[in-house]
């Protein structure tokens, strides 16, 4: 950067007209800070994994704030670094997070049970009937999923529910003390009529009257949060909500949010995948493929999403719970081998040296076969995580061919779900966007 440059972004940014993004993806908190153009102009990130407690794959509340406080303060620190200057105030903000899952609270905003996530596989019961019910997929990972199963285990909080909503719909809240969520994000929690951009009425009057027996004193409106469409301002920053993000007491409450978002919703954006005909691959700790569709698929598929752009497109999605995790367990395992060996390598030297030489194994990875399931893979019909490689006595067993295996059974629960998208139902792309961690490295 340029002295001149330098000059101009920290006039932006002092005169609080910046614009700050966070994300809470599944391995990283990121804050981004860019101007009204979209030029970056610094970032922050904050390390943090989900837990596996008492059956449940969950995030802890604690962990949220620490994580977006850190993200945030690494943020500041790197503008006060390179434009010597604070962060004070911004001309909007907006933030983003893992789609689907479960966080409900009751009147006084007490969180019922952990959260949620979208990595639990426990719904199988609750996302088959409401598949049948509505004759709409309603995948295992959505909230009304969720909801639906916690009534047939007989849960005692679900009657105690004021509101349910995602990740970002709760950070959202803690930050404006607004229950709302933007089309994208909301249509992974129950089905968005397009037209309105609503909650389709006529299928939360079907659920109203299905559970009906269950004699609840609320029905699905009244929990679910309002949904604010692309573009409109969905409440501003509190008092309280800066001192979350910001600690310190520097950033200044008022500072208009946009609508919360899903990281399936930021990721159509940045890869600039929202018209018919596009589409992206996020590929990390889960992958997921979204083809936004030129019109309804003939039939529901318990393989796929029905999904919304932010603006309203209907989107195809093929969502597996698995991609990166076991090869990740590898890759440490053999730097933790190098390691021992005396060989001071790390993580991403691992990588770098290990991956290409999948491009000289066999074409089919010399009869080595892994299946990668740290958790239960819906699109397979696995319940839990089994991580499991084999091989024959007379297979090819070597280390590139081990790699091309492992890399192959990353995206191979998601093939399971292109197939119906491409073959059964010809849906046409003209280019795909690959984005998220396992494109990285």
């Amino acid at each position: 950067m340029t002295s001149m440059a330098i000059e101009q972004a920290s006039e932006i940014i002092g005169s609080g007209r910046a614009i700050l993004g966070c994300e809470l993806g599944s391995t990283r908190i990121k804050a981004s800070l860019i101007t009204e153009s979209g030029m970056p102009l610094a970032s922050g990130s904050f390390g943090w994994e989900n837990r596996f407690e008492n059956g449940v794959w969950t995030y802890r509340m604690d962990d949220v704030w620490r994580g977006l406080a850190g993200s945030y303060g690494e943020l500041t620190e790197n503008v006060r670094q390179k434009y010597n200057v604070d962060v004070t105030s911004l001309a909007a903000a907006g933030f983003s997070a893992m789609m689907h899952g479960y966080l409900a609270v009751d009147r006084e905003n007490r969180l019922l049970v952990p959260f949620r996530t979208w990595r639990n596989s426990f719904t199988e019961a609750a996302s088959s009937e409401l598949t049948r019910l509505f004759d709409w997929p309603i995948p295992q990972r959505w909230s009304v999923a969720h909801l639906y199963q916690a009534m047939l285990n007989g849960e005692s909080h679900v009657g105690d529910i004021h509101r349910i909503t995602t990740l970002a719909g709760y950070v959202h809240w803690k930050l404006t003390g607004q229950w709302s969520i933007g089309a994208g994000d909301a249509s992974g929690m129950f089905p968005v009529d397009p037209e309105t951009m609503s909650w389709d009425s006529s299928l939360a009057e079907i659920f109203n009257r299905h559970i009906s027996v269950f004699d609840y004193s609320w029905k699905l409106e009244d929990i679910l949060p309002s949904i604010v469409p692309v573009g409109e301002n969905a409440g501003t920053i509190t008092l309280e909500g800066a001192n979350l993000l910001d600690p310190s007491g520097q950033l200044e409450p008022g500072i208009a949010l946009c609508p919360p978002e899903g990281d399936a919703g930021t990721g159509m954006v940045v890869t600039n995948a929202i018209r018919p005909r596009t589409g992206n691959v996020s590929a990390g700790t889960s992958v997921f493929a979204m083809l936004v569709l030129e019109k309804k698929l003939s039939r529901a598929h318990p393989e796929i999403d029905l999904v919304l752009t932010p603006d309203g497109n209907l989107v195809g999605m093929a969502h597996s719970n698995n991609c990166t995790s076991d090869f990740n367990a590898w890759i440490s395992l053999f730097g933790e081998v190098a390691n021992v060996l005396g060989s001071d390598v790390s993580e991403t030297e691992v990588f770098e040296t290990l991956m290409p030489l999948a491009l000289k194994g066999h074409a089919d990875a010399g009869g080595l076969l892994s299946y990668g399931y740290v958790s239960g893979e819906h699109l397979t019909g696995f319940s839990e995580g089994r991580p499991l490689f084999v091989r024959h006595p007379n297979s090819e067993f070597i280390l590139a061919n081990f790699i091309r295996a492992h890399l192959f059974s990353a995206l191979a629960a998601l093939r399971t779900g292109l197939d119906v998208l491409t073959r059964e139902e010809g849906v046409k792309i003209e280019g795909l966007v690959g984005h998220g961690g396992f494109f990285k490295t």
